[in-house]
């Protein structure tokens, strides 16, 4: 008795082939669309909180956080700051009723209604006192040097991305906002966090160069400076 072995023709086995191209392209694809809204998502968050710092200090003549009129002519306000200029994590309270004005900031910006939500002035950072980036850790504006910079970083205002944000993403974000560069431009790398693990430097950049290539870093945060 002879027995014939059934095999795949040529024909079939191509077709399988385009199957899983088709699969694997899908995939890639919907990677790649996923990376892109993120890296919008965080360029319109920062361009929006940019707009507001700016727009309130027009009307006020005083910078949110900071203002020192803010609880007679900002509705709902229950913090003013000192008023000496700076967005300060630890002001003196002379002249204010706090010294965390890097969270009244929000309180102001949200009460003054220039951007959403209602988030009233706290002792610490938590979803009722600050907004927060796409992957849920806290953005952070205030009057310091803690982002990266290729000689001695300068104290100035900034705004925080917030970490637990992946190398990649940030680098898409610095190419199309700024120079890409981690430590020069208007946009940087920054190792601060208000909560969670903060980012290590040597892990997310070399020498201003965003690591892209072989495992990226999950945990990094960028500043947008004013």
């Amino acid at each position: 008795m002879r027995r014939h072995t059934q095999g795949f023709t040529l024909i079939e086995i191509a077709i399988v082939l385009v199957i899983i191209g088709l699969l694997l392209g899908g995939v890639l694809k919907g990677q790649e669309l996923i990376t892109g809204a993120r890296v919008r998502n965080l360029i319109s968050q920062q361009d929006g909180i940019k707009a507001a710092y700016f727009g309130f200090l027009d009307r006020y003549r005083a910078l949110p956080g900071d203002y020192p009129q803010a609880v007679q002519n900002i509705t709902g306000a229950s913090a003013f700051g000192n008023g000496n200029g700076q967005i300060e994590a630890t002001a003196t309270p002379a002249g204010g009723s706090t010294a965390q004005e890097d969270i009244a900031v929000w309180e102001h910006l949200s009460r003054a209604g220039f951007i959403n939500g209602a988030y009233t002035a706290a002792g610490t950072y938590s979803t009722g006192s600050a907004p927060s980036n796409p992957y849920s850790m806290f953005l952070v504006m205030r009057y310091d040097n803690a982002y990266a910079d290729a000689g001695t970083a300068t104290v100035r205002h900034n705004l925080k991305t917030g970490n637990q944000i992946p190398a990649d993403i940030l680098a898409e974000v610095d190419r199309k906002i700024d120079d890409g560069n981690a430590r020069l431009g208007t946009f940087r790398f920054s190792a601060f966090s208000a909560s969670g693990v903060a980012p290590i430097e040597a892990n997310c950049h070399a020498a201003g160069n965003w690591k892209v290539t072989g495992t990226v870093e999950p945990n990094c945060g960028g500043a947008s400076l004013f």
